[in-house]
């Protein structure tokens, strides 16, 4: 059996490549396709299905453009509808690539059209390869709450979960190897492992999710404290059931000058500056957001920005735009209408004025908490991770609920008071930072190093079951 993993980090997804006999098999594709193509070709083999485990939520997937491209028959489970010729599987059927088969596993939970993917070889005696899509993940099980606009209950899709992983993967052989559509990062579980496979058999032993319970016991586990579900998520559901236009129709941005890009933004066009947050803190346009291209970029543009809103990039750098761009579409957004040319240098040739952020250090945040000032600090983390501990004192608001917040004018914060804001490392305290400047919100300081930093330091934590939450 020929085998490949492609493991996309931004958006925390695996897909594989699985083959034999000349004949492969495409599984959960990215969006862009090429590299399937290639490798497939480099392999000596012909990719003849294209096979998702559900509708994907949290990405747009390429099926569509590569069944265009290599003549695949594309396969769905049979309750997905997909608008599109498809062939759609059931539980048992079973698909032939060379001497592998490929039986189909109906694993309703995560979503009702799930499916996992079991395949054996019958030329060797290797063990056999589950890919389990968005139903098991190494550590951890498919979140249950993402298909309440279908009509189905958290509570109704856990119990399928349940039993899609008592009755069928938890009955297979211990050294079957797990490959998931996931891991660490991504939204569709809640403690997903940064391993990128594993055994049923460790599974079994490790994975918070399988311990022996009743069914009841794993509702209530399973619907409990869960992320926040991304405004990204249905539309890309709805793209993936459509089938998403190749990548090469889409639109190019234009350049820019400095004194354009200015009239736009003016318009309402959102800036969207990828760089860093040092270079953001050292100068940025005033009303920009921040979102850096090194972190999980996609992920946090898609929950924080609005589906098809115009967007114009700030970077320094040719090819980050090009990257920008892939990543973007890969979420479902497709409307950058242009760049800065020459990036902030452009701007400041154009004599135009720069916002420069406040930043502090842990060291001395610690030290005016200590000396008793009075200076509110968000932390825009996860409430998991603020219950695992944090600044004492500190306020949570996860930065996911941030824009709707500022929207609706619930936030609970005075525009001109002083604020500290902190995460985990100072990148999403950098977002949080220019969405609250963006809303007129002044004396904001973003902590540099975040809560790591200031464990590093030895500095005071305090810990909460539950969030202090605005």
């Amino acid at each position: 059996m020929y085998f490949k993993q492609f493991y996309l980090g931004c958006l925390a997804h695996g897909s594989y490549l699985v083959g034999a006999g000349g004949q492969a098999a495409v599984i959960d594709p990215q969006r862009d396709v090429d590299q399937y193509i290639e490798e497939a070709r480099i392999a000596g083999l012909e990719i003849r299905y294209i096979i998702e485990t559900h509708l994907h939520a949290d990405f747009v997937s390429g099926h569509i453009e590569l069944a265009k491209k290599t003549g695949a028959e594309i396969v769905f489970g049979s309750k997905a509808m997909a608008a599109f010729p498809h062939r759609a599987v059931k539980d048992g059927d079973i698909l032939k690539i060379g001497t592998v088969k490929l039986t189909i596993m109906e694993t309703p939970g995560h979503t009702p059209e799930g499916i996992c993917i079991l395949a054996t070889d019958g030329a060797t005696n290797e063990p056999a390869k589950l890919f389990s899509g968005d139903t098991l993940f190494i550590g951890d099980v498919g979140r249950p709450d993402l298909v309440a606009a279908r009509g189905h209950s958290k509570q109704e899709m856990a119990a399928m979960l349940y039993h899609s992983l008592h009755d069928k993967l938890l009955k297979l052989p211990d050294d079957v190897e797990v490959y998931p559509a996931h891991g660490a990062g991504s939204l569709c579980g809640k403690h997903l492992s940064s391993e990128k496979s594993s055994t049923i058999g460790q599974q079994r032993k490790f994975n918070y999710a399988l311990k022996p319970m009743s069914e009841k016991a794993f509702i209530e586990m399973l619907t409990e404290d869960l992320p926040e579900v991304p405004a990204y998520f249905p539309k890309d559901v709805d793209l993936n059931r459509q089938g998403a236009a190749p990548l090469e129709s889409l639109c190019r941005p234009r350049g820019m000058t400095a004194k354009k890009v200015q009239k736009e933004m003016q318009a309402g066009v959102t800036i969207l500056d990828m760089r860093n947050a040092a270079e953001f803190a050292a100068g940025h346009i005033h009303g920009s957001v921040n979102i850096g291209l090194a972190g999980q970029f996609a992920s946090w543009a898609g929950t924080l920005l609005t589906m098809g809103e115009p967007i114009i990039l700030i970077t320094d750098d040719d090819q980050t735009l090009e990257e920008a761009i892939i990543r973007l579409a890969r979420v479902g957004i497709e409307s950058v209408v242009g760049y800065l040319e020459n990036g902030i240098q452009g701007w400041l040739a154009n004599d135009l004025p720069l916002a420069i952020s406040t930043v502090t250090t842990v060291e001395s945040l610690a030290r005016e908490l200590k000396a008793g000032k009075s200076l509110p600090v968000l932390d825009v983390r996860r409430p998991g991770e603020y219950a695992d501990g944090h600044v004492p004192g500190a306020i949570n608001l996860p930065l996911a609920e941030l824009p709707q917040r500022i929207k609706d004018r619930s936030i609970g914060l005075k525009q001109n008071q002083d604020l500290a804001i902190i995460c985990a490392s100072g990148y999403r305290s950098s977002i949080a930072f220019s969405l609250l400047e963006r809303a007129g919100f002044t004396n904001l300081i973003n902590v540099s190093g975040g809560t790591a930093a200031w464990k590093k330091a030895g500095c005071e934590l305090e810990h909460r079951e539950r969030a202090k939450t605005l």
